[in-house]
């Protein structure tokens, strides 16, 4: 991190993982943009302070991601950074009993929101020629398994998406890179898998390390990269 504060926006700030990537930049002194469906959650989880700016968001909005999100860049005086931590998990069917709702959930969480918040974000970045992006997506997407056809589809447009911003803006002095996390050490996995060796999975103060770094002058040479972050292995 440089002496001058960033200023990070991170959506999907009040989730497990979310949490971590808050904590990890609230240490080192940055200027944070929380956005999430809920200002109320995110003032129980974070407080306030002068450090942190709420913003509620539905992130399937487009109209209100680009005004409420807008606006408090406006305030903030910009966006240094931008971790898309926001997204949704479905697994269980195959491919021929995916239901409509089920692959539209996924497309909406893990892809569109993305197209969404950068329409909002990007933009005054633009304006600085400079910025960092770094969004979240998945091992597993890096090829189909079975009964997860529609959340790896939706995690790999994601990925799809990632790089074509890289290509897009490079030249603008914006890196654009992901993170593709095996399964998150989180309460709600371990619920969900009791009998999995969690140990091998990936903290999310892990992950937030990986993020953080993308998000530094360190990383200035990397663009458009794909980095796995599996855990113990």
């Amino acid at each position: 991190m440089s002496s001058t504060p960033q200023t990070v926006v991170i959506t999907g700030a009040a989730g497990q993982l979310g949490g971590a990537v808050v904590a990890w930049f609230r240490q080192r002194g940055a200027r944070l943009v929380l956005v999430d469906r809920s200002a109320e959650r995110l003032g129980r989880l974070y407080g306030s302070g002068a450090d942190l700016l709420p913003v509620e968001a539905n992130l399937l909005d487009r109209a209100q991601v680009i005004e409420r999100l807008g606006a408090a860049l406006q305030r903030s005086g910009g966006a240094d950074t931008l971790c898309h931590i926001a997204g949704g998990f479905h697994m269980g069917e195959p491919v021929h009993e995916t239901p409509a709702d089920a692959w539209e959930l996924m497309m909406d969480l893990n892809a569109r929101s993305l197209l969404h918040v950068a329409a909002a974000v990007v933009p005054c970045m633009l304006e600085r020629q400079a910025g960092r992006i770094v969004t979240v997506g998945a091992a597993g997407a890096l090829k189909g398994s079975a009964a997860m056809g529609a959340y790896a589809a939706s995690k790999s447009a994601l990925m799809r998406l990632t790089e074509a911003m890289s290509a897009e803006l490079r030249d603008q002095g914006i890196n654009v890179n992901c993170v593709l996390p095996s399964t998150l050490d989180t309460p709600p996995n371990r619920a969900a898998m009791p009998g999995a060796d969690a140990s091998r999975w990936v903290t999310p103060e892990s992950l937030a390390e990986v993020i953080g770094f993308l998000a530094s002058e360190a990383a200035r040479a990397i663009h458009g990269a794909m980095i796995p972050v599996l855990g113990r292995v």
